[in-house]
């Protein structure tokens, strides 16, 4: 039997599987990074995912950080393509998580910082 976190997995692997990719969305970028700050009331943590523009996907979640969240992650697809799409060299933005803890929304945020550069 598999646990509801190994779905959780597999189901993100078949949606990283089925989008296109990067490269072919945004011909041109060379490199993509970005640091990502997630935020609770009691402090956050930070860490930076740096892309293989040529094999990764044109999907970008992120997982929500606490662990008792159920069905928490984080969309930031629709404002990454956005501004790689742009050509922006620079862009932030945030994102509420829509997962629950227990009986309650999960009030995790998490702030990103993305960096790009493209060929000329």
């Amino acid at each position: 039997m598999n646990s509801p976190a190994a779905l959780r997995f597999a189901d993100r692997r078949q949606r990283e599987d089925d989008a296109p990719k990067l490269s072919s969305q945004v011909p041109g970028l060379t490199m993509l990074q970005l640091e990502i700050e997630e935020r609770t009331g009691i402090g956050g943590t930070k860490h930076t995912r740096r892309f293989l523009v040529d094999r990764a996907p044109a999907l970008f979640l992120v997982q929500c950080g606490d662990p008792r969240c159920l069905d928490g992650e984080h969309d930031l697809t629709l404002t990454v393509m956005r501004a790689l799409r742009a050509h922006e060299t620079s862009f932030h933005g945030s994102d509420e998580c829509r997962g629950s803890v227990g009986t309650s929304s999960c009030s995790r945020v998490i702030h990103f910082d993305g960096t790009a550069a493209y060929s000329s």
